[in-house]
């Protein structure tokens, strides 16, 4: 029997996907959550075979979900997203992450999915894979990449100064860096296309 842990924050869809692989005769659901925060409580306490995980869940995302599973436990995962973007395939599967699938997957595939998985296979849809392949390079660097993951959760520039141990002036200047390169108005549309391109 493969144990499943089911995490997003829409209930009706973790609902609907809990009730169709639950007639899997080889699968249990043995929790679901609607927040990254449950979800790894509820994979330390239960140790599930595979973790399901919605990636873009409150209150960090599904992936920062997966690297704490992942340096704990050794549960299985799997990302299901409805914005695949190819750099975050590539942090994912850097990360560990076993499953990479789109939500417009069907529950009949994703239980196939998750059979490979648990038998130690990787899955990435081909789509995405596809797309990974023909990406350009992220133009940030590490620095800046961190001040504009800092930025996303609406921190000050003094904050994220104290957050990353560096003064503020010098985060300003990483934050200008990374809005020339990405032709950005602000830090906070910076952030955000960082974000879309997957990034951060």
């Amino acid at each position: 029997m493969i144990r499943l842990l089911l995490a997003d924050d829409e209930d009706l869809l973790r609902s609907a996907l809990a009730s169709l692989l639950g007639l899997e005769a080889d699968m249990a659901v043995v929790a679901e959550a609607a927040t990254t925060t449950d979800a790894v409580r509820l994979a330390r306490e239960l140790r599930p075979d595979i973790a399901l995980l919605d990636l873009e869940m409150p209150p960090t995302d599904g992936l920062r979900a997966a690297e704490e599973i992942l340096a704990d436990l050794p549960t299985r995962i799997v990302l299901v997203t409805r914005h695949a973007r190819p750099a975050i395939l590539r942090r994912a599967l850097a990360a560990g992450v076993a499953g990479f699938v789109p939500k417009s997957t069907s529950a009949s595939r994703l239980a196939e999915v998750v059979r490979d998985v648990a038998a130690g296979r990787r899955y990435v849809d081909p789509h995405i894979a596809a797309a990974a392949l023909t990406e350009s390079d992220c133009p940030l660097t590490d620095r800046e990449l961190e001040v504009l993951r800092a930025t996303r959760t609406g921190a000050s520039v003094g904050e994220i100064a104290a957050h990353v141990h560096l003064a503020p002036g010098t985060v300003r200047n990483y934050l200008s860096s990374a809005m020339s390169k990405l032709g950005a108005s602000s830090r906070h549309a910076a952030a955000h296309r960082a974000w879309e391109e997957g990034w951060i």
